[in-house]
């Protein structure tokens, strides 16, 4: 004949799914999602397979869990009545589970007296856990949740530059409501998947400050981390084996309680409290804590939803003022050869007999309609990179290096001798001509634009295991970092060129990485102080293959 406790381990999943089939049908349970209703029940349910007491009574364990899931049918808004009834719920569904089960695997009837002995302990605490919390805990609470309110709402940005002094007095409010003599918030930093300090208040205070957990179980931090809807508790943080950081130990702080933020969903961070005394925390204590704690994971909820709110409506002021920037640059420089186009073309119309005298105005006319047709095509194939498809190739059999010598020649007649070339002989491929060349004549020009007017713009061609390098240095000032990031950006133009009103559309960097990513290769930036900056092109020998693809939208950065 089985035990209760080996009976309910054998069919804990079965027992498990008829309490929450049930329980979840009544009014109290609608609203709450799966891991809210069932929290802290499943362990009790186990803790019921362990064995219990000979005469009935609760263990230590299980009164512990009745306590938890107690404190979060508090803050659920649940009745005592029917967290009772939950209880009585899950006796009827064990009975029901071995009433199928053949004799010889039912409890005898001694056994299952204890069983319901131990559920009546655990009706009997629901009870007066309720009462306890009613009368002594309920206004005092609601005062300290007011006092986190009015320090949260001074400031919706808790991630910003004055963040941590606005956590700290959030703490302050917690440290007060606890009685405690330390806390600490620990925010999650799921790069590194590791908790870091991010405010402390009372004892240790500047040691916490710098203190960091690992999500380990080994540390108290990841501890809490890991206990989902319960608190965690420590009697000693001076003799625990689990991580605490030696600023506790060395501040005198013994007993501690953490909370996981929030219970449920994804991981924000932990909060705990330390006294000096050594002793257990009371269910009041424990319940205070993890109805502040999920108060504050409301407001730090909110204060990144406002953060990520904020970036996103300055990025698009941002975009807004690129985009009338570019406008204003488009009227202007499409404006200067349509213009010389039509006056040329108004003096033909009103002296036709002269039309053969004056080739010389017809090829300005075509010059400067063939200058308005590719600034179209630039802006067309700026947004096509823009929205994640790739520049139409025209391949042939190319030399890299003839293609670099003709784009020195050009911007030599146009800026003087100022360029040098370096190429290996017959550096050649599958490639774009016309897209390289255009690749190379916008590095070219930003080189002389943003390079130092004294010193040489230097063009390297040079074979690789790979296939073939085109690079293209200026000396000058280096390109900064954070401009780094973003200067393959279409319309993204450097503060140093918005400073000094440089003309351009912020589009030749974009075609250049477009021309890479069509061909199969990349673009690389490379910009030190004192060294100068240097735009590298890496290509396949051979971009055929590279045309069949069909990607997902490739992120614009550098070394792409």
């Amino acid at each position: 004949m089985a035990t209760v406790a080996e009976f309910i381990r054998s069919q804990h999943p079965d027992i498990l799914r008829c309490w929450v089939g049930e329980a979840t049908q009544t009014a109290s349970a609608r609203g709450l999602d799966g891991p809210e209703f069932r929290n802290v029940m499943p362990r009790y349910l186990a803790s019921l397979a362990t064995g219990q007491a000979s005469n009935g009574s609760a263990t230590r364990e299980q009164l512990r869990h009745v306590e938890s899931h107690v404190s979060a049918r508090l803050r659920q808004g649940f009745h005592v009545a029917e967290v009772v009834e939950e209880f009585a719920l899950l006796g009827r569904c064990i009975c029901r589970a071995w009433s199928a089960a053949p004799p010889e695997a039912q409890p005898d009837v001694a056994d299952v007296a204890r069983l319901f002995t131990t559920l009546h302990a655990a009706m009997e605490a629901v009870t007066d856990l309720f009462s306890r919390y009613l009368l002594e805990d309920e206004q005092t609470e609601k005062r300290y949740l007011r006092l986190l309110q009015k320090v949260a709402s001074e400031s919706p940005g808790l991630d910003g530059p004055g963040s941590r002094k606005q956590l700290t007095e959030l703490l302050e409010v917690i440290l007060d409501a606890m009685g405690a003599q330390s806390a600490a918030l620990l925010l999650y930093e799921p790069k590194d998947e590791r908790l870091v300090t991010a405010a402390s208040a009372g004892r240790a205070h500047e040691q916490l400050e710098r203190y960091a957990a690992s999500m380990d179980l080994s540390t108290f931090a990841g501890t809490i981390a890991a206990a989902g809807e319960e608190t965690c508790s420590l009697w000693d943080a001076g003799t625990t084996e689990l991580v605490v950081g030696e600023s506790l130990r060395g501040g005198g702080i013994h007993s501690l309680l953490g909370v996981r933020l929030p219970a449920h969903h994804a991981l924000i961070g932990v909060l705990y409290v330390g006294l000096t005394a050594t002793r257990e925390f009371t269910l009041q204590e424990k319940q205070r804590l993890q109805t502040l704690g999920q108060h504050l994971s409301v407001h730090l909820e909110n204060a990144r939803l406002y953060a990520n709110l904020q970036e996103k409506v300055e990025a698009l002021q941002a975009e807004r003022s690129r985009r009338e920037q570019f406008v204003t640059i488009l009227a202007h420089d499409l404006r200067g050869p349509l213009s010389a186009a039509k006056m040329g073309a108004q003096t033909l119309l009103r002296t036709p007999e002269k039309l053969d005298a004056r080739r010389d105005l017809a090829l300005k006319i075509t010059r400067n309609i063939d200058r308005t047709d590719q600034m179209v095509r630039d802006l067309l194939d700026a947004n096509r990179i823009e929205a994640g498809q790739r520049l139409p190739l025209r391949l042939d059999a190319c030399d890299l290096g003839a293609i670099a010598r003709d784009v020195v020649e050009e911007l030599t007649a146009l800026h003087g001798e100022r360029f040098v070339l370096e190429a290996d002989g017959h550096v050649q491929g599958i490639w774009s001509a016309e897209e390289l060349r255009r690749a190379l004549w916008n590095l070219g020009t930003n080189a002389i634009k943003y390079g130092a007017a004294d010193r040489p713009v230097t063009f390297t061609v040079t074979s690789t295991d790979a296939g073939a390098r085109v690079s293209v240095h200026n000396h000058g000032r280096m390109i900064p970092r954070g401009d780094q990031q973003n200067i393959f950006q279409p319309f993204f133009r450097t503060r140093s060129a918005q400073k000094e009103l440089s003309s351009g559309w912020g589009l030749g960097l974009t075609l250049v990485w477009g021309c890479a990513q069509a061909h199969g290769g990349r673009v690389e930036l490379t910009s030190e102080p004192g060294e100068g900056t240097t735009f590298s092109l890496a290509l396949p020998r051979d971009a055929r293959p590279f045309q069949k693809e069909r990607e997902a939208p490739a992120e614009l950065s550098a070394g792409v």
